[in-house]
């Protein structure tokens, strides 16, 4: 059995390009891409799903793998996975807005921790609504969908040169309205009644000046801000379900196919 140099290459590309896109998925998505999972179990679900998916791939384009042509392909397949994955970032960040909004309204904004996907000190009550969200897209299957988008992109978006266009890059930028928009969705309840509680105690202080406005207001608006974050949590899973349908949604336009899932 003779095997050819041209043979090899065309087999490492065959793999390598795949794994590009996969990989670039991993890299940003919800959980996987997290700084708390290791970079080399992050690397062995990627080369898995590779295996996999690779062989079932046809039609790859005829470009020496130490090219140019070779390099721009291997760009545009990461490109491609970062942008889907980046998808779901954004659906969980607007979790981290809606909490922070919150936090800052209940007094409990100064109580901060560090962000495992970001590395950045981020209100405690945002981690929390981050937390819940991710268990929900873990619950949901969400990375299962979300591998199988990335294998759907492989014959909507073949391996080639052409990849993302400059208004996808448009569409991916406006979409990130939706995180200031749900958020908002998600926190205005709360904002409203904390705001009513701080008109409350302002009147409060106009009617008898001769009370301690920081003595008896701060506890009272943390406690107040503890209850309305408990009934702002039944909604969590509703506001989850639609802003989770408009990432997918975005995801099916970033692969140019229809969402049948």
């Amino acid at each position: 059995m003779t095997l050819y140099e041209n043979e090899i290459m065309a087999w490492i590309a065959g793999y390598f390009w795949p794994f590009c896109r996969i990989s670039g998925m991993f890299m940003v998505m919800v959980g996987i891409g997290s700084r708390n999972l290791s970079t080399r179990i992050r690397l062995l679900f990627a080369i898995a799903v590779t295996i996999v998916v690779a062989p079932t791939l046809a039609n790859l384009p005829s470009v020496e793998l130490f090219s140019i042509s070779s390099f721009i392909i291997a760009v545009q397949q990461t490109l491609i996975g970062i942008a889907i994955g980046f998808i779901s970032l954004l659906v969980m960040q607007s979790f981290v807005v809606a909490g922070q909004a919150i936090g800052m309204q209940t007094s409990l904004g100064f109580a901060s921790m560090i962000d495992p996907g970001s590395g950045q000190n981020v209100p405690v009550v945002g981690q929390f609504f981050l937390l819940l969200a991710t268990l929900m897209f873990f619950a949901i299957d969400g990375h299962l969908a979300m591998i199988r988008m990335v294998v759907i992109s492989f014959d909507t978006l073949p391996i080639g040169v052409n990849g993302l266009t400059q208004l996808t890059f448009k569409k991916i930028a406006d979409w990130g309205v939706w995180v200031f928009t749900a958020a908002l969705a998600m926190s205005i309840s709360a904002m409203v009644a904390l705001l009513v509680i701080n008109f409350s105690f302002g009147i409060l202080t106009r009617a008898a000046p001769q009370l301690n406005i920081f003595a008896i207001g701060f506890p009272v608006t943390m406690l107040a801000g503890l209850l309305v974050l408990w009934l702002t949590l039944g909604t969590v899973m509703a506001h989850f379900d639609a802003q989770w349908m408009r990432g997918v949604q975005m995801m099916c336009e970033i692969i140019n196919t229809k969402c049948e899932f």
